[in-house]
């Protein structure tokens, strides 16, 4: 319990990075998943492009491409963009941002595709429109989402400690400077641990209740 107040006091980092990471990710995801479902030419090959490259790569990879890449390029660092890219904290969102973003894509389209091709026939038959057609899919899909996507929102939290690597003093980049200085390894590993398994059952206990009550009004099968 030594270390316990300190390691809090970067809670908020690593809270609001999952935070930031999953709104970026989830707006992105549901983007790509519609140009993907909608078959958009020349769009489509590009996002399998993208879902290739954060899906089959590291995310630490990610992490230290984003934040140390740019910096290789004169023209990039001359550039309005270089006063956000050479801050670890939006480099930081937007490795963990475009990772979930990748993986989500994945598990929306899966979810889509998993619903019944009578479903859709039907609401041609009644002479829905794209839209509606669509909000029936989404429907039916959420039976499939809502598990799914919790496990990726456990996956984006315990991701962010990896942000540690860029500088950044989350609850694991304090942890690794508590080390430096005490190196009492084991109790400031594991109180580190303690936080992040708290934080995950939490999160695990939310998405229960979440699901129970998306199921219990999502049409079965």
């Amino acid at each position: 319990m030594a270390y316990l107040s300190e390691l809090l006091s970067g809670l908020t980092v690593t809270l609001e990075l999952t935070v930031l990471s999953l709104l970026l990710g989830g707006l992105l995801a549901l983007v790509l998943t519609w140009t993907l479902d909608r078959r958009v030419p020349m769009a489509s090959q590009l996002v399998e492009v993208f879902l290739v490259c954060f899906t089959g790569t590291p995310l630490l990879v990610q992490i230290f491409l984003i934040y140390y890449g740019p910096a290789q390029f004169d023209w990039v660092k001359a550039s309005p963009l270089w006063s956000l890219l050479k801050e670890p904290w939006f480099c930081a969102v937007l490795a963990l941002g475009f990772n979930t973003a990748a993986y989500s894509t994945r598990l929306f389209k899966g979810a889509l595709d998993a619903v019944p091709r009578g479903e859709i026939l039907a609401c041609k038959a009644l002479g829905m429109s794209q839209w509606q057609t669509l909000s029936v899919k989404l429907r039916h899909a959420m039976r499939r989402v809502v598990p799914g996507y919790s496990n990726e929102v456990i996956l984006v939290l315990k991701g962010s400690s990896l942000a540690s690597t860029i500088t950044l003093m989350d609850v694991m980049g304090i942890a690794q400077r508590l080390n430096a200085q005490t190196y009492d390894t084991l109790g400031v590993f594991g109180m580190a641990g303690a936080i992040y398994l708290t934080m995950n059952a939490s999160l695990t206990l939310l998405f229960r209740l979440v699901e129970r009550r998306a199921l219990a009004f999502a049409p079965h099968e």
